[in-house]
């Protein structure tokens, strides 16, 4: 008897993307997130049950990109477009093109005047840069759908990760293979995921004058990470960091490849949080972790962490109160995954205090 094979994983974003794909033809639809999170695939996923045609195309190609090839790829489209039903056309990495936003606002005017039932998809990896061109020429015509890393409900669902590896390991679904080799997996989230992202998805897409200051302030968030951290702490161990407004501007680069963000104190007042000092956490637990312990096992401390955490809570009372999280924007908030998101915090935090004791 043939066993059947086990259908993919799909996000819950994809039949929020199939419902708009299936609705007649009203907006742009833009797939942004960090890399490696999946965008690629969910569109595939989506586009693959669909009855339409579909053309896709990626601006990685090793062709002339540019305004005229857009055009090309729009006009294949229209060429495909069979009924009154239309067709769909994919264009990947599209903010890597030049004046995109501004091809793709003519091109998109065009079928609506003639009334031709086109749907268009875009995908970016650097969600700062896609904004920029979205809301310079695109204005009304066109819906975002976010794609942050995997939560752990989805890594749980997709891989039968326990916490304490969800806590350690983030939410790149590229990595889950990789966890049973320790130095492999290190390896593959330093290489080919941050140098990555800062590389291609800041210094060569956007102007970075000191781009040495750029990766050394990546590496202290990856110290103090969940922690409170002025702009004039930051100051004070950064070498040739020049003013504030500089590691403002590099650490908005930064949030906007998906790899650090802000996490601003909860005030009942708009003013007091805009103004006060943020805790900087990343995107991921796989940078927090690649970045701070690259050199011990990596095995050894994920089954260490769900013993400390309950040595914590039985030694104090209370269980321990962390910033320290994953970003979980996709999934919904229910009381399982709320609670989960409270062990992961507490583990985490009871980690990092067990190691600090440790060292002094």
């Amino acid at each position: 008897m043939q066993s059947k094979k086990k259908a993919p994983f799909q996000r819950p974003q994809s039949a929020v993307l199939a419902a708009r794909l299936a609705e007649p033809r009203r907006f742009i639809q833009v797939v942004a997130g960090p890399r490696q999170v999946g965008k690629s695939t969910l569109v595939q996923q989506v586009t693959d049950a669909l009855a339409l045609p579909v053309r896709q195309a990626s601006a990685d190609e090793p062709t002339l990109r540019g305004a005229d090839w857009i055009a090309q790829q729009w006009e294949t489209a229209r060429l495909s477009i069979a009924d009154a039903e239309g067709a769909v056309l994919v264009l990947d990495e599209i903010q890597k093109i030049p004046g995109w936003s501004e091809t793709v606002k003519r091109l998109w005017d065009e079928d609506t005047r003639a009334k031709r039932p086109l749907k268009a998809v875009l995908l970016g990896s650097a969600p700062l840069l896609i904004a920029q061109g979205l809301t310079e020429s695109l204005a009304g015509r066109f819906e975002v759908l976010p794609l942050s890393h995997w939560s752990y409900a989805e890594m749980r669902a997709a891989f039968g990760w326990p916490v304490d590896a969800y806590v350690f390991y983030g939410g790149y679904p590229g990595a889950a293979p990789l966890i049973g080799e320790p130095a492999r997996w290190a390896r593959y989230v330093l290489d080919s995921l941050i140098e990555t992202s800062i590389s291609r998805d800041v210094l060569l897409l956007t102007r970075v004058d000191k781009p040495a200051l750029l990766r050394r302030l990546f590496e202290l968030a990856c110290r103090y990470s969940g922690q409170v951290l002025s702009y004039t702490r930051m100051l004070g161990q950064l070498q040739d960091a020049g003013n504030t407004t500089t590691l403002a501007h590099y650490l908005e680069l930064l949030a906007g490849a998906g790899m650090v963000c802000g996490l601003p104190k909860y005030a009942g007042d708009a003013a007091r949080s805009r103004g006060s000092m943020r805790n900087r956490r990343f995107a991921s637990a796989a940078c927090r972790s690649e970045s701070a312990w690259p050199n011990a096992s990596i095995a050894s401390r994920i089954s260490s962490i769900a013993s400390r955490s309950r040595r914590a809570t039985s030694s104090g009372g209370a269980a321990p109160r962390s910033t320290i999280t994953s970003v979980d924007t996709s999934c919904a908030p229910s009381p399982s995954c709320m609670s989960c998101m409270i062990r992961c915090r507490s583990a985490a935090l009871a980690s990092r205090r067990s190691i600090s004791a440790a060292r002094s």
